[in-house]
Formats: C-alpha cells, sequence, structure tokens
C-alpha cells in the first residue's frame, strides 16, 4: 500500500486538530485524579467536587449538538476557534481559581468552549482531506487521542502529588495559542451552506433540563429533598427535559431528531450508551477518592492504577470493531458489558486495603477487566450506531450518540453523588454511635460528612476515639462506593441483556435512506 502524501494545508490541520482535541482529553481525565488534591487545596465539599466535573460536563453536553450545527452554517474554523479561546481563557481562570465559585463557573465556561470546539475537529478533518485521505487521517487523529487518553491520568497523578494540579488548566494556554495561530493561517476556512436554521430552542431547553436535575440531586444531600428550592429545581428539570423532547418531535430543524430512535438498533446502542457510559462515569468519579483517601496511595499510584483500564480500551478498541464488522456487534456488545459489569462488582468487593502494596491482588483485577470489557463495547456501540441509521444521517447519529454518552455522565454523577453522600452520612453516623461517641462529636461528624472521605473527626475527639472514628469514616466512604459499583454492574448487565435480546442476530448493514 502507496504510504499517503499530505499537503502542507493537511499537515497543518492534522496538527491543529490533534493538538486541539488532545487539550480537552488530558483535561479531562488528568482532573478526575486530581480530585482528592483539589478537594484539600480548596477545601471543596463532596457536593462541590461533582460541580467541578459536571459543570463542564453539563454545558459540554447540553450544546455539543449546537455547537456542530453552528461550525457547519458559521464557519469550522470560526466557530472552532471561538470555542478554543473560550477553552482557553476558562482554563486560565481554573488554573487561578481561589475557591470553588470560582473554579466551578469557569468550568462551565469550558463546557461551552469545548462544546464548540470538540464536534469542530472531526468535522474540519473531513472538509479538508479528500475522500481518499481522510479516513487515514481520522485514523491519526484517533490514535493521538487514544495516547492522549493514557497520558493524562498519569500526569494529573503526578502533577496533583507534586501540589502543581493547577498545572492541568496553565498547560491548555500555550497550546491554545499556538492552535488559534495554525486554524486562523494555515488552514482554509470550510462551511456547509444548506444549514438555515439552528435550534437554539432545543439546546436552551436541554440545558435548563439537565441544569435542573443536576443541581436537585446533588445539593438534595444538603438541603433535603423537602426543600423548596430542591423541588422546584426539579421540577424545572423535569419541565425543561419534557420541553426538549417535545421541540425535538415538533420542531422543524430539532438538534436530535427522535425519527432516527424508529430503528430498533440506533435506541437499543443508545440507551446501551446511556448505562455503561453513565456506571463508568460514577465509578470512575468516586474510584480515585477511595483510594487516595481511604485506601492510602499517592495520586501518581492512583494514575498508574487505572492505567490497565484505559490501555486495553486503546488497543482492544480497534480490534473490536474491526472483528464487529466482520462478526457482527451483538456478540460484542453482549459481552463486553458483561465483563465491565463483573469489573464493577469486584470493585464494590474491595474493603480496607493495605493500599499499594497488594494493588495487584485488589484494584489490579478489576481495572484490567474494566479495560478489556469496555474495550469490547466501545468501538462495536458506536460502529452499531452509525450503521443504524441512513448515510445522509451520520453525521447527525455520531452527534446523539457523543451527547447521550456525556449527558448520561451528568446524570449519573449527580444522582449517584447524591445516594453516596446520603448513605455516606447514614453509615458514618450508625457507626459512630456503635463506638459510643458523644452527641457533640456526632454533631460535628454530620456538619463534616458532606466532605465524604476527606471528613475528619471533631476537634474535641479524644485521643483514644481518633482512630476508631478515622476508621468509621473509611469504612463508611467504601460502603457508599461500593453500593455505587453495585449499582454500575447492574447497568451494565441491563445493557448487556438488552443487546444480545433486541439487537439484529446479523451484521448491521448501513440504512440506505
Amino acid at each position: 500500500m502507496a504510504k499517503i502524501k499530505y499537503t502542507s494545508e493537511e499537515r497543518w490541520t492534522l496538527i491543529a486538530t490533534i493538538l486541539a482535541s488532545s487539550l480537552v482529553f488530558i483535561d479531562g481525565t488528568a482532573l478526575n485524579i486530581a480530585l482528592p488534591a483539589l478537594q484539600v487545596d480548596l477545601g471543596l465539599s463532596g457536593a462541590q467536587l461533582m460541580w467541578i466535573v459536571n459543570s463542564y460536563a453539563l454545558f459540554l453536553s447540553a450544546l455539543l449538538l449546537l455547537g456542530g450545527a453552528m461550525g457547519d452554517r458559521y464557519g469550522r474554523n470560526k466557530i472552532f476557534g471561538i470555542g478554543l479561546f473560550i477553552f482557553m481563557v476558562a482554563s486560565l481562570v481554573c488554573g487561578i481559581s481561589q475557591n470553588s465559585i470560582q473554579l466551578i463557573s469557569a468550568r462551565a465556561f469550558q463546557g461551552v468552549g469545548g462544546a464548540l470546539l470538540t464536534p469542530g475537529s472531526l468535522s474540519i478533518i473531513t472538509a479538508r482531506f479528500s475522500s481518499n485521505k481522510v479516513g487515514s487521517a481520522i485514523g491519526l487523529w484517533s490514535t493521538f487521542s487514544a495516547l492522549t487518553a493514557i497520558i493524562g491520568p498519569v500526569l494529573g497523578g503526578w502533577l496533583a502529588e507534586l501540589g502543581l494540579w493547577r498545572v492541568i488548566f496553565f498547560i491548555n494556554i500555550p497550546f491554545s495559542i499556538f492552535v488559534l495561530w495554525v486554524i486562523f493561517n494555515r488552514v482554509q476556512e470550510s462551511k456547509n451552506s444548506e444549514v438555515v436554521k439552528l435550534d437554539y430552542l432545543g439546546a436552551f431547553l436541554a440545558t435548563i433540563g439537565l441544569a435542573g436535575i443536576t443541581y436537585g440531586f446533588i445539593e438534595s444531600s444538603n438541603r433535603g429533598f423537602n426543600d423548596m428550592i430542591i423541588v422546584a429545581s426539579l421540577v424545572i428539570g423535569g419541565a425543561g427535559s419534557i420541553g426538549f423532547l417535545l421541540s425535538q418531535h415538533y420542531g422543524k430543524k430539532p438538534m436530535m431528531p427522535l425519527r432516527l430512535f424508529k430503528s430498533v438498533d440506533f435506541s437499543i446502542t443508545n440507551t446501551g450508551t446511556l448505562f455503561i457510559y453513565g456506571a463508568l462515569s460514577a465509578t470512575l468519579f468516586f474510584l480515585p477518592l477511595n483510594l487516595v483517601q481511604v485506601q492510602g496511595y499517592t495520586e501518581s499510584q492512583v494514575g498508574l492504577a487505572i492505567l490497565p483500564t484505559i490501555v486495553l480500551i486503546t488497543i482492544l478498541s480497534t480490534i473490536s470493531g474491526r472483528l464487529s464488522d466482520k462478526f457482527g456487534a451483538r456478540l460484542f456488545l453482549t459481552f463486553g458489558p458483561l465483563i465491565t459489569g463483573f469489573a464493577f462488582l469486584l470493585y464494590g468487593f474491595q474493603g480496607l486495603t493495605n493500599g499499594p502494596s497488594v494493588y495487584w491482588t485488589s484494584f489490579f483485577i478489576p481495572s484490567a477487566l474494566l479495560g478489556l470489557g469496555m474495550g469490547l463495547t466501545v468501538a462495536p456501540l458506536t460502529t452499531t450506531v452509525m450503521k443504524s441509521v441512513s448515510k445522509n444521517n451520520s453525521g447527525v447519529a455520531s452527534g446523539v450518540n457523543n451527547t447521550v454518552s456525556r449527558m448520561s455522565g451528568v446524570l449519573s454523577v449527580a444522582l449517584m453523588g447524591a445516594m453516596v453522600m446520603y448513605y455516606f452520612k447514614i453509615h458514618l453516623i450508625t457507626q459512630a454511635q456503635e463506638i459510643n461517641v458523644s452527641s457533640e462529636i456526632i454533631e460535628g461528624l454530620k456538619n463534616d460528612a458532606i466532605n465524604l472521605g476527606a471528613t475528619r473527626p471533631p476537634e474535641n475527639t479524644p485521643a483514644n476515639l481518633i482512630n476508631g472514628l478515622n476508621l468509621v469514616i473509611k469504612s463508611s466512604f467504601i460502603r457508599s462506593f461500593n453500593s455505587v459499583a453495585y449499582i454500575s454492574a447492574l447497568a451494565a448487565w441491563i445493557t448487556a441483556i438488552m443487546c444480545f435480546t433486541l439487537l439484529k442476530k446479523h451484521k448491521v448493514n448501513v440504512q440506505e435512506n
């Protein structure tokens, strides 16, 4: 096979899109590992940690489809550049933030920038490369994206351990400036003149729906579900979500055409995406907190501990994608989620261990199984989504699936986060009462329980009770984390059952209309 030669513009296009996408990937994977360090440095509660993740993911998922359509209409380079500029400025504010309000707000703007930037990478490649080169270009883009996914946890853990978690954000700035110069000086603009109307109403309703539900569940741990603010938030979120679905059904140019869901394969794979990516997001949110705050790992050791998952997903995705084309996706979408469910279950079986010294007999096995299961799942899931609709709808289908995967992360962190905070406090108080501590200490623990694994015995705790209370705190967090793992396992197994029973048994061919 002859080696593909790229023109100067094509090389610059690859450099710009790969670098920009890499910044987004590294920012996401590295930050999760650094969450325990952020909590300590900024004195964040468990709810605030969830907002740091969800404020970004909420706006990214709600505006992702709109961002892609804006690029098509107004110019892909222009919207890509605006998104990258917003992302860069927000990264600077994240890096210099001194409290939770500043950091959460900046992360929200990062999400807006990411929603404009992320869809542009592949659309710019598709527009600027000829048909005989676009596959190779996307392959290079995917390869480097996978490499940055591997680098992210290691980099995040290393920087957090050095007390330099802010560098995770600062590193975006010089690279963003370079990419902005490239995209406006070395890459020709492109747009789609057929896009005449954008679904601003759908984007607004999606944002309101997600924000209301997310706020209601995350803050319910502090206010309780009887609080009128929480009730109002959930009602507004529910109304916004229903309004979004109605707008997509009756709108002339919906961002998420509901007619696509008439395809059984499209509906099943997107439902599976909702379940399995939601389970993955919730588990990987709480796992670093468990390893650092309870199990005694350093941040860099957490990055290495999660590495088997990411490496196996990276290696197996290409193989499983190719084999699913040959044998059909149903087999992979049954056994992949099945194995993933067992990985979550094994995470749930882990109690208080002796730290990194027993990693190979404790957390390594579920981490490797998670990589194996997701490696068998990711590519066939995406491929089935793309092949279950007509070629003309492939771009929209990809955007819908990407949006569903990100929305699932927002909702799962909010829902399971609320459950963890509730169960943690219940377990903490119950176990503390069993060791006969005073009512003053119980009250102090209640007030500090919003910090989850970072909860500490009150200052007035007698010295002979401190070790016992620390053990109670760790035990309470483990029991709450295990609940997340068990629910995640159930979600993965539901995905496996759905795909086995409802997906077509033969290979899914691309629809022609």
